[in-house]
C-alpha cells in the first residue's frame, strides 16, 4: 500500500509551476493592442475633422427664440451627411453623443446638450424629419430614431435623435415637416415677388 502512496505525493509535487511571466507578457501585449487600436481611431476621427473643416460655425440661439411647441427630452446619436447614414460629421462636436433637450418654436430647433456644443437650426434651414433606424454607429428597431434634415452651409446634414419616450416622435415629425413647408413656402413667395417688382421696375 506503501509505494502508490509515494508515487501519487511525488506525482502532486511534480505538477507544473503557473508560467506567471508568459501570462503577464500575454496581458501587455493585449493593452498595448487595444491601446493602439484606441488611438487608430483617435487619428481617424481627427483626420475626418480636418476634411470637414468647411463646415460653418454652428448657429446659436437667438435672443427671442420664440415660443416653445415642442418639447424632447432624451438622447443625440450624431449626425451624417443627408441620405448617407454612415458618412459620420464630426466637426464642431457634431460627432459627440450626448443627452439632449430640443424645442422646436417658429423660429427654428434648438438643440442644448449637457457636456457638448448646444446650436439651433433656423426655420429656414430645416428641410424635413423622418423616423429610421439606425445612424453612424447606432442601429435601433424600426423608428426608433427620429432623424431631422437641416442645411448648414453648402451641406445637407441629418441629425439623429432618440427620445426618452419614443411615442413622441411621430408628432415631431409631422410639426417639423410643416415648419420647414412653411417657411420654404414663404421664402419661395418672397423671393418670387422681390424677382417680379424688380423686373417691373426695369421696364
Amino acid at each position: 500500500m506503501i509505494p502508490p502512496l509515494i508515487h501519487l505525493a511525488a506525482a502532486q509535487k511534480s505538477a507544473p509551476v503557473t508560467d506567471w511571466a508568459g501570462r503577464i507578457a500575454w496581458v501587455v501585449g493585449l493593452l498595448v493592442f487595444v491601446v493602439f487600436v484606441y488611438w487608430l481611431m483617435r487619428q481617424g476621427w481627427k483626420w475626418r475633422g480636418t476634411l470637414q473643416g468647411d463646415l460653418p460655425e454652428l448657429p446659436a440661439t437667438p435672443d427671442e427664440p420664440g415660443e416653445p411647441e415642442l418639447t424632447l427630452s432624451g438622447r443625440y446619436h450624431g449626425s451624417t451627411t443627408a441620405g448617407q447614414w454612415l458618412d459620420r460629421i464630426v466637426a464642431h462636436g457634431l460627432g459627440t453623443r450626448s443627452r439632449v433637450e430640443l424645442t422646436l418654436t417658429d423660429q427654428g430647433l434648438d438643440v442644448v446638450r449637457p457636456g457638448a456644443q448646444d446650436f439651433f437650426v433656423p426655420a429656414a434651414a430645416l428641410r424635413g424629419a423622418r423616423l429610421d433606424k439606425g445612424i453612424a454607429g447606432k442601429v435601433l428597431p424600426e423608428g426608433g430614431l427620429l432623424i431631422v434634415t437641416w442645411r448648414h452651409g453648402d451641406k445637407e446634414i441629418d441629425s439623429g435623435f432618440r427620445s426618452d419616450k419614443a411615442t413622441e416622435h411621430p408628432a415631431w415629425v409631422e410639426a417639423i415637416d410643416r415648419l420647414s413647408t412653411t417657411e420654404h413656402s414663404t421664402t419661395e413667395h418672397h423671393t418670387s415677388t422681390t424677382e417680379h417688382t424688380e423686373t417691373e421696375g426695369a421696364r
